[in-house]
């Protein structure tokens, strides 16, 4: 072996010329063939997320508001008391969020429109009227008799409470007009919304009356706000959000809902009124009685009644893919009840490999393909049809793979 004098000989490389690198494992046979891959199934198509979400921006508003948010409740309330405030109202807000669940189990509403509801009610809307509030003691100086305090829980509060909160159902009908049915989907958003707004408003009252009074205060504070009344601002919205479902039932495009929205804020407006001057003026625990608990009991009739009614659309929905061979008869039957839905997922569950999950999915899909049929049949939503084509294929899917041997 010979090299050129001056220079420094090429030190033999690490790697072997056979290997791709040092570490690299030396080849002994012949490796098996690898069989041709099989025909896979399609995947399923997913629906696309045109009109069932909210803007982005309004997203970035919402954490800009709750920012100044919180800086308000830290400087006002500290952050102790803020804390205290945070945790107690965390516990109604829970209970109305199961309530609102159990509403919503039918049909549900997509996971981000659920949550950018209780952020506009928690953020958007309660800085609305802290705004507002702000702004009328800068021009009319702080309540300081009790006619002005009366005054400002009976009428302001309620005025400009409930528009703040009906404007962020009327959000969620122009931008999010795909998953925005009917009068249950308006209820699900206008509870929402209401829940969200009580428990910023609840943080403010429990950390006031623990500053103010200790455990004591704030014991009785609980009570009122998170035993006897969590459901009232979810009430007083649900008013608005059904306004809006009828006209979304009926196809009212943005326009033309304004008119049932402003119905339905003065519906919510009148019993928001009618809540606080029975705390203010009359005697609370008598017109808790014959007044609040009859209206929440009609509120819980009433919902049953629509839960019932987008029963028989469903059945009358899936009847008609029924008749053309797609399903059965007792499937579609099935399908629109809750008693036919409990007994196909405990049968489910009897099937070879736990099929519970299947069959949950072969329930949401075909509620949501009757949900879509509706819409076409309607004419109000111009891509029903494609909504219905891309359902019906995830549907038949479930159910083949629940049969499936």
């Amino acid at each position: 072996m010979t090299h050129d004098h001056g220079h420094a000989p090429e030190r033999p490389g690490l790697t072997p010329p056979d290997f791709p690198s040092a570490l690299a494992q030396p080849r002994h046979a012949a490796p098996a063939l690898i069989p041709a891959a099989t025909s896979s199934p399609a995947a399923l198509p997913v629906s696309p997320r045109r009109g069932r979400t909210a803007p982005i921006w309004i997203g970035g508003l919402l954490v800009v508001l709750l920012v100044a948010l919180i800086a308000y409740f830290l400087n006002a309330l500290g952050p102790a008391a803020s804390l205290i405030g945070m945790i107690l109202a965390l516990v109604p807000l829970a209970g109305v969020l199961l309530a609102v669940r159990i509403v919503d189990r039918w049909e549900p509403e997509p996971a981000g429109l659920v949550v950018f509801a209780v952020a506009w009610g928690a953020i958007a809307a309660v800085a609305i009227a802290l705004g507002v509030d702000l702004v009328l003691s800068m021009v009319f100086g702080p309540a300081s008799t009790p006619a002005a305090d009366a005054l400002s829980a009976i009428v302001q509060a309620p005025i400009v409470e409930e528009f703040g909160k009906g404007l962020g159902v009327y959000i969620i009908f122009v931008t999010a007009r795909r998953a925005f049915d009917g009068p249950v989907d308006g209820i699900v958003y206008g509870a929402l919304i209401g829940a969200g707004f009580a428990f910023t408003e609840n943080i403010q009252y429990f950390a006031v009356s623990f500053l103010e009074g200790g455990a004591a205060d704030t014991t009785v504070t609980f009570f009122m706000r998170g035993i006897l009344s969590p459901f009232a601002h979810v009430m007083f919205t649900s008013v608005t959000g059904f306004a809006l479902g009828l006209a979304a039932r009926r196809g009212a495009s943005a326009g033309r809902a304004i008119g049932p929205w402003i119905v339905g804020m003065i519906g919510a407006t009148v019993l928001h009124a009618l809540w606080n001057g029975s705390a203010v003026l009359g005697d609370f625990w008598a017109l808790y009685v014959t007044l609040q608990v009859p209206l929440f009991v009609g509120f819980i009739l009433g919902i049953i009644a629509l839960r019932r009614e987008e029963s028989r659309l469903t059945r009358r929905r899936l009847g008609e893919y029924a008749e053309a061979g797609w399903f059965t008869a007792q499937e579609a039957d099935m399908l629109a009840t809750g008693a036919g839905r409990r007994a196909g997922l405990a049968w489910a569950g009897t099937l070879r490999g736990d099929r519970t999950r299947l069959m949950k999915e072969f329930i949401a899909d075909a509620t949501a393909l009757a949900a879509a049929r509706q819409r076409a049949i309607s004419g109000r939503d111009p891509h029903a049809a494609e909504d219905e084509r891309m359902l019906l294929h995830r549907a038949t899917s479930a159910r083949a793979a629940l049969f499936a041997p």
